[in-house]
């Protein structure tokens, strides 16, 4: 769905899990919104199982798709924010993020300690730009 009187898109990626009150991102003036993600496999709401690096994984996959769907990819993210159920597993969760992104990260957040829909050890958000 989209508002083009706003220039707000509304962004749906099929066979990507997501709860029905929101959408998966939301795209206005170049700027690409990803709702907060988890690990879920593709074509359900099953979280990756093996922990929070699994999850990391399959959730930064699940946000490149999101990306993807948008015109965008991971190197136009300008800001993660990063939620952990347990900051204890936080090595694990920055080992499978820098896999993911790489030698030129972006600007990011991370929290630990929160309570996370479907049980989930970690949720990612991000903003990236495509102008």
């Amino acid at each position: 769905m989209s508002d083009h009187s706003t220039g707000i898109q509304r962004v749906v990626v099929e066979g990507l899990g997501r709860l029905p009150q929101f959408c998966h991102a939301v795209v206005a003036d170049g700027w690409i919104h990803v709702s907060g993600t988890l690990g879920t496999l593709p074509g359900s709401m099953d979280l990756a199982e093996g922990g929070t690096g699994p999850q990391t994984t399959q959730t930064l996959g699940n946000i490149a798709t999101i990306l993807d769907s948008c015109g965008a990819s991971i190197s136009d993210v300008v800001k993660m924010s990063i939620f952990l159920a347990d900051m204890a597993t936080f090595p694990e969760m920055n080992d499978a993020y820098s896999e993911f992104v790489g030698a030129d990260p972006p600007a990011r957040t991370t929290v630990g300690r929160a309570g996370l829909a479907l049980g989930a050890s970690v949720e990612i958000d991000c903003v990236a730009f495509i102008g």
